[in-house]
């Protein structure tokens, strides 16, 4: 199985002027974050919109993102969302497409029980013979998979290799699993405690920073990776303003790399969330264009 580490970028959607999905714009933003930073991209995850793309948008995505990076980086296809049958078929098509590994999500609304979470997490893994990463983030999904029955999962599928984990208070090493920090506030703290990398929002826009911070840290730089981690802090402080992914969209659409444009229930930022997010890039000297 593959191994995820480093800066994995979960990449925004571009959408054109029509509200449609812009290939030609996700291809550029791909590219950009492959020559800054980023080890691997995740398509159609939450900061992609995934809620707003139908599966088409999703495998159009992987396959010209694919097309464009070649493999110089790992794609990372979101598929998991609240009815497993969906998933498992999202899942099968996204790894045949193109796509390195899936992402699951914990079923949302649903609150299924453990027994249930298991199920799911079986149904999708079996859907490919491609590495599957869980994705625990209880803050959007209202039920949170705690450490040990993540490693329970985990010793059950031998293609569920890794966690993106979004809930900070748990984060720490897991048998069996590689550990993905789900926050770029905790992307040191969860490699100074042994994960592998992070699946990330600011790398969008501090991406050779942070590909900084990640080698600092392999290489036991303690206090580089920290001097780096605290720089980089206003940033994450910014892009976190109003509900991702709005304040990163708005920071790339004032840097001039895609535009802003989000699908419905997502809405543009308003004045104080985006001064606030041009105050950030100013501070750290970039160019703002818009």
């Amino acid at each position: 199985m593959s191994t995820f580490s480093g800066v994995i970028t979960a990449m925004v959607t571009p959408f054109s002027e029509d509200g449609e999905v812009d290939l030609p714009a996700a291809r550029r933003v791909a590219r950009f974050l492959t020559e800054n930073g980023s080890d691997g991209l995740v398509l159609a995850g939450t900061t992609g919109e995934s809620p707003t793309l139908d599966d088409s948008e999703k495998l159009a995505l992987v396959r010209a993102v694919r097309e464009e990076v070649g493999p110089e980086a790992q794609l990372i296809a979101g598929t998991g969302s609240n009815d497993t049958r969906h998933s498992v078929e999202l899942t099968r098509a996204a790894t045949e497409a193109g796509a390195d590994a899936a992402l699951i999500v914990t079923p949302y609304y649903n609150k299924p029980n453990p027994a249930g979470i298991r199920a799911h997490f079986e149904a999708c893994a079996a859907a490919t013979d491609a590495p599957v990463i869980a994705y625990n983030i209880p803050s959007r999904c209202v039920v949170n998979v705690p450490p040990s029955e993540l490693e329970r999962i985990a010793a059950a599928i031998p293609n569920l290799i890794a966690v993106k984990q979004a809930n900070d208070d748990e984060l720490g090493p897991l048998e069996g699993l590689e550990v993905l920090a789900g926050n770029d506030n905790v992307f040191l703290r969860c490699l100074e405690s042994g994960g592998t990398g992070g699946i990330l929002v600011a790398s969008h826009i501090a991406g050779p920073e942070m590909r900084e911070l990640a080698d600092a840290a392999e290489q036991g730089e303690h206090e580089r990776a920290a001097r780096l981690d605290a720089e980089l802090q206003p940033l994450y402080e910014a892009l976190s303003v109003t509900t991702n992914p709005i304040p990163v969209k708005t920071a790339l659409e004032m840097l001039g790399v895609c535009s802003a444009r989000m699908r419905l229930p997502m809405v543009p930022a308003d004045d104080a969330q985006r001064d606030a997010i041009r105050a950030a890039l100013e501070a750290r000297g970039l160019a703002v264009v818009a």
